[in-house]
């Protein structure tokens, strides 16, 4: 089940990290919550290479080798448009 979450970050980050999603065609929403299942994660190995935006604005922790992002995005699209 998906939950609303608002948060207040620099709006440069804001600005860079959107184009960064769609660079990559996902949402940004995804991409956040990628990144915070990976901080809770057990999984220390990442077969994803990590730019460096995001290197930038994180503490190095990596992405799940296992996410599936085209479904994650694909899922996203589905529930958005229903």
């Amino acid at each position: 089940m998906d939950t609303k979450l608002t948060l207040k970050l620099n709006q440069r980050v804001i600005e860079k990290a959107k184009a960064y999603a769609s660079n990559k065609k996902m949402s940004l929403s995804r991409i956040v919550e990628a990144y915070l299942q990976s901080l809770t994660s057990e999984n220390e190995t990442s077969e994803f290479e990590i730019s460096p935006f995001i290197k930038s604005i994180t503490t190095g922790t990596e992405i799940p080798s296992d996410l599936d992002y085209k479904k994650e995005y694909s899922d996203y699209l589905i529930e958005k448009y229903k």
